[in-house]
């Protein structure tokens, strides 16, 4: 596989899909330019995900867009100056740091993931474990923390980070928008924007990179509120789980229904069910059809999460995690609530009121006229529930030598309530852009007859459709830039008329161009041109008035021996 991975990178330099950034200065480790092909793929890749996780969803899903830069105190709340770590280890001769992890992961070829930081420690010791690069002894496992710090404004002790997932701004912004859509749930917030880790040992291209694009939602439910959740949507998908049951016995994925995953309790919430199964058609309309989600051990989880599981695309013999899938709870807001002082939980109102006892604590100020012994008296019992003082009076607790059951007492009425407040738990399906676009077009490289052809999916190319005149004739350049025009009122053209219409072909099938519409000295007597398929290399004669109707039929999935007469 190391060879195709070296065969994409060089494509993607050459035909300006993506390079490292800074190549000048000899390049920056994890920072990535994406080029104009690229940049092509990417947007469709968005459009994609926009329609399968908004527009589709548009009845509970909507989109905003918050900053990279937010104040240490988001990230204080959310757990991220004190957890958003990774293992790092030193070489005691050369200084090169490593993660501690990966180095031993590609030593032992065992996964390692969550350990402590003196568990791998323990490893490296035990199985000599040297640096890589020169052979000297490595040193004590330690933390490494990923944000990136900064300023804001000119003042140095106003500390900022840069984000390292758009989420927290989502939850920061929760009260807004739910009050914006009428105070409904469930409710998704979506976003696509820019994050920033500062990763130990970026690798891999596009796969762990320090700056990087992820579209992901934030899914607002009610826990309660288990009924209403569509899976009938999907009720023939079937998706492997690899559970984590199976896992720890170093078993293989299952096939599962989606519902099926609900009734078995493999997912703790339907709505995790929900989303997994829009990632499955999602990532299969990328072209990736072999994939399975994996569910994360406790100790592989991140520090906000109930339930994880990560979505495995299988490309070859590789298996890289294309998306994750984090049961959140109300970790998040329950934090920003408390490090912020506002309240961020919502009212839910009950169809019919409903009557519930309620304790109520009552103090009989007849007998405490004491003002400082009163004073000592509430301080006591300040933020205590009625059953913890309940608790008190059977203890026979006395404060300056007055029994509290002498002045206290704890009462039961019944009431009629109309609803209850609570904080609502989060679902979070979530995909790196460019590590999005990199296993696409990782699945989509193909090699035929020592040509190479990016079998994109047809909704994926950079471009629609290419236009070439045969040859360099001006009569017949003029037509086909004529049917560029005609065509580019619908669909993305490539147009070119330089060089041989075999190198043409090639550059076409390189960038992932799904057809190509060639006009030739017949089509100037008898008004065809004939359209050529990316994969299977097939062409087909059609009349000028059918170009539309016959990339319709093809954009639609039908066959191109079809839509003409085939070209021998």
């Amino acid at each position: 596989m190391s060879e195709t991975l070296n065969k994409v990178m060089d494509l993607a330099k050459r035909r300006g899909i993506f390079w490292p950034s800074y190549e000048i200065y000899g390049g920056v480790a994890g920072l990535y330019d994406i080029g104009p092909i690229g940049v092509k793929i990417k947007n469709k890749i968005l459009k994609l995900w926009r329609k399968y996780f908004i527009e589709d969803n548009d009845d509970f899903v909507v989109e905003v867009e918050t900053p990279i830069i937010g104040p240490s105190k988001v990230f204080e709340a959310s757990g991220h100056v004190e957890s958003f770590t990774d293992p790092v280890v030193e070489c005691t001769k050369c200084r090169r740091v490593y993660r501690a992890d990966h180095l031993i992961e590609d030593a032992l070829k065992r996964s390692v993931e969550g350990l402590k930081p003196e568990e791998l420690t323990k490893m490296i010791k035990e199985n000599n474990l040297k640096c890589p690069s020169c052979g000297g002894d490595l040193g004590e496992v330690r933390l490494f923390n990923l944000l990136f710090a900064t300023t804001i404004g000119p003042f140095t002790g106003n500390i900022g980070y840069l984000r390292p997932e758009t989420a927290q701004g989502m939850f920061t912004s929760f009260k807004r928008v739910y009050e914006s859509v009428r105070q409904k749930l469930p409710l998704g917030i979506a976003q696509i924007g820019r994050v920033a880790r500062n990763e130990i040992s970026p690798r891999q291209g596009l796969i762990r990179m320090r700056e990087f694009s992820i579209m992901e939602i934030e899914f607002f439910i009610d826990p309660e509120d288990t009924e209403n959740v569509p899976l009938s949507r999907f009720y023939d998908l079937k998706v492997k789980v690899l559970t984590k049951d199976e896992k720890v016995k170093d078993g293989r994925p299952k096939e599962y229904g989606i519902d099926e995953m609900v009734r078995e309790k493999i997912v703790e919430t339907p709505w995790m069910a929900y989303w997994m199964a829009v990632a499955s058609k999602f990532v299969r309309a990328l072209g990736i059809n072999e994939f399975y989600f994996e569910e994360k051990l406790p100790h592989e989880r991140a520090h906000y999460a109930r339930q994880v599981f990560d979505q495995i695309a299988v490309i070859n013999d590789m298996k890289v995690e294309i998306s994750g899938h984090a049961y959140r709870g109300n970790y998040d807001l329950s934090r920003h609530m408390k490090f912020s002082g506002q309240d961020l939980s919502v009212f839910k109102k009950f169809e019919i009121p409903q009557a519930v006892k309620k304790k109520t604590v009552v103090i009989d100020n007849n007998k405490l006229k004491d003002k400082e012994k009163r004073k000592k008296l509430m301080d006591l019992i300040q933020n205590k529930q009625p059953e913890e003082i309940e608790e008190m009076l059977t203890k026979r607790v006395s404060i300056d030598g007055i029994l509290l059951s002498d002045v206290i007492s704890v009462i039961e009425r019944e009431e009629k309530v109309t609803g209850k407040h609570f904080i609502p738990e989060v679902v979070e399906p979530s995909f790196g852009v460019e590590r999005t676009l990199f296993l696409t077009i990782l699945n989509a490289y193909k090699e035929k007859e020592g040509r190479t052809v990016l079998s994109l999916p047809r909704e994926l190319g950079p471009y629609d459709v290419a236009v070439f005149p045969l040859l360099e004739r001006e009569n017949l350049i003029n037509k086909a830039r004529e049917i560029r025009d005609l065509l580019s009122k619908k669909y993305d053209i490539l147009y070119d008329d330089s060089g041989s219409i075999g190198r043409r072909y090639a550059r076409a099938d390189e960038i992932g161009v799904p057809y190509a519409i060639t006009i030739d000295p017949q089509t100037l007597v008898d008004n065809t041109v004939t359209i050529r398929d990316r994969d299977t290399w097939n062409q087909v004669r059609v009349k000028v008035n059918e170009i539309e109707n016959s990339l319709q039929k093809l954009f639609s999935g039908e066959d191109i021996s079809k839509i003409g007469i085939e070209v021998k």
